[in-house]
């Protein structure tokens, strides 16, 4: 019978339980075994097929840190008591029925195998699940493949080559999550398996595998490049294609699509693809693309946040999470949200411990900002944007406002130091006064020290400042020592294309997919929304 177990807790009071990659060690899973057997009062060979469900990390007390566990493992029905006194602790569960990526087979022609344009999280899922079932999807995308687009992203860090429009922290294989903490947590909510699915078939191309059952699971950039080659890889083995360097232009259709323009952004060339089947899983930041679909698709604005990134020392973040035991445990995060008098929504976003903020622009002339971690989470600093809720009110009616809005942003915020990342110390920012100090902040890219209260709108820097303050009540000493950069305007997409329940747009064969559309908001959801898409492609093949 398979039972579930729940809040099973080890104290870090225990010196061997020292995982610090969040990894369940052998000497954990032999702990759990011997809370159950003495939970039900059974020995150890009763207990077969145990797996960790979820490990979470509970350090409300900080004299007691501890780790707790939900587990599953098949026990034998005649050892079980009676299983109604343990409710809450151990339950009968039904074995789950595995979400079947294997939908239909196809076998579709030249002229009707789908476009998926895009090769971010949903795009690559949306391609995969496709290339699983026979549909020999075209993938096209128009930055560049990881291991070339990796050397464009660090030369123009490094200050050695300008800024790569097409292909950089934005654009390429992998999509935005290519350069962040590849945070695999979602709010979703999903009862079929995708989620799941996500994970597994991450740690089958070589994720580390306790991303299936960490509380808060994440990759890292670095594992997370080799994950999406590995992943090509297979598409094309599969009967798949990839276009990198190729930029989707032109759609053909009113009504009903019938094929799309790309071109090559090295050489300028153009081609036709005949299509009747497009993923457009763009990315949030795909501006041009947006303002060419303008007039042909359906699009409404959408609120977003914009807002500036922070930096502490991980020390620091570690030792007020987890008290004496931050030396043994990983690298520390912290979530903060906070309603400002004037109603403004002030939160913490995209917060990445042991990482580094990075140059994230996109566009010429102008300077957006991201966090970024490896697996290890192994910098000095952590790292999260502090960020604001912008409306209609703030920005305008107009489809595109929201888009141009973020521009203005990021138009002074590269003016500020013609693309230097402008960082400031928060005391600083707090008094409208220019940063002198040396300081030493976390970053990929070339930065210096200036007055960064130019950037944003008066009200939202006071907005800011007002959670900021709040924020060290909450988090004893969170304004001491803080280096802050700017500017944060890639939060989420600021228009949604509008699909219908067959997850198509007003041209019959155009499924907007992805964060790009505004379906959704991160990795994880990215990926499960690909996965919908592909499945009601397969329906009309």
């Amino acid at each position: 019978m398979l039972i579930r177990f729940s809040g099973i807790r080890l104290s870090l009071t225990d010196e061997n339980i020292c995982e610090r990659t969040g990894r369940v060690s052998c000497y954990e899973m032999d702990m759990i075994i011997n809370k159950i057997c003495k939970l039900l009062k059974i020995s150890e060979k009763d207990v077969a097929n145990i797996s960790v469900i979820k490990k979470s990390t509970d350090a409300r007390k900080k004299q007691d840190v501890a780790y707790t566990y939900q587990v599953e493992a098949e026990i034998s029905k005649n050892k079980i008591p009676n299983i109604n006194r343990l409710k809450g602790k151990a339950d009968v569960v039904k074995p789950k029925s595995l979400f079947d990526a294997l939908y239909k087979r196809t076998q579709p022609s030249d002229d009707e195998r789908p476009v998926v344009c895009g090769m971010g999280p949903a795009g690559l899922f949306a391609a995969y699940i496709l290339a699983l079932n026979g549909a020999r999807p075209v993938i096209i995308e128009q930055g560049e493949k990881i291991e070339d687009r990796v050397e464009t992203v660090s030369s123009f860090w490094n200050g050695e080559k300008k800024l790569n429009p097409f292909s950089n922290v934005s654009f390429g294989e992998g999509g935005a999550g290519t350069f962040s903490d590849g945070k695999l947590n979602t709010s979703v909510k999903d009862t079929y398996g995708r989620i799941d699915y996500v994970k597994r078939t991450f740690v089958s191309f070589g994720a580390p595998e306790e991303i299936i059952y960490s509380a808060k699971p994440h990759i890292g950039t670095d594992e997370l490049r080799t994950v999406v080659c590995r992943m090509r890889e297979e598409i094309i083995r599969l009967g798949g294609e990839v276009h990198f360097n190729t930029k989707l232009v032109h759609i053909d259709g009113e009504d009903k699509l019938n094929s799309v323009t790309v071109s090559n952004v090295v050489t300028g060339e153009e081609r036709i693809i005949k299509c009747n089947k497009l993923v457009l899983a763009i990315g949030h930041s795909a501006r041009d693309t947006y303002h060419m679909l303008k007039g042909m698709l359906d699009m409404e604005s959408k609120d977003f946040a914009v807002g500036l990134r922070m930096q502490h020392k991980q020390s620091y973040i570690n030792r007020l999470q987890y008290g004496d035991f931050a030396d043994r445990m990983p690298a520390a995060d912290y979530s903060l949200r906070y309603h400002t008098e004037s109603g403004r929504a002030v939160y913490s976003f995209c917060m990445c411990p042991g990482g580094y903020v990075v140059n994230a622009s996109s566009e010429d002339g102008h300077l957006v900002i991201n966090g970024m971690s490896d697996h290890k989470r192994d910098s000095a600093n952590a790292n999260s944007a502090i960020v604001v809720n912008v409306t209609k009110d703030d920005f305008g009616n107009d489809i595109m406002a929201g888009i141009e809005f973020q521009r203005k942003l990021e138009k002074k915020a590269y003016e500020l130091l013609s693309g230097e990342i402008p960082c400031q110390t928060y005391d600083d920012f707090k008094n409208n006064e220019v940063t002198t100090r040396d300081i030493k902040p976390v970053n990929k890219g070339q930065y210096s020290v200036c007055n960064i209260r130019s950037i944003l709108p008066e009200e939202l820097n006071e907005a800011i400042i007002e959670a900021m303050e709040h924020f060290s009540d909450v988090m004893e000493g969170f304004t001491e020592n803080v280096v802050m950069a700017g500017v944060e305007t890639r939060t989420s997409a600021p228009l949604r294309i509008i699909r219908d329940e067959s997850l198509q747009s007003n041209i019959s064969g155009v499924f907007p997919c992805g964060e790009g559309a505004g379906y959704a908001g991160g990795i994880m959801s990215a990926a499960v929304d690909g996965i919908k898409v592909a499945f009601c492609v397969l329906d009309l093949m």
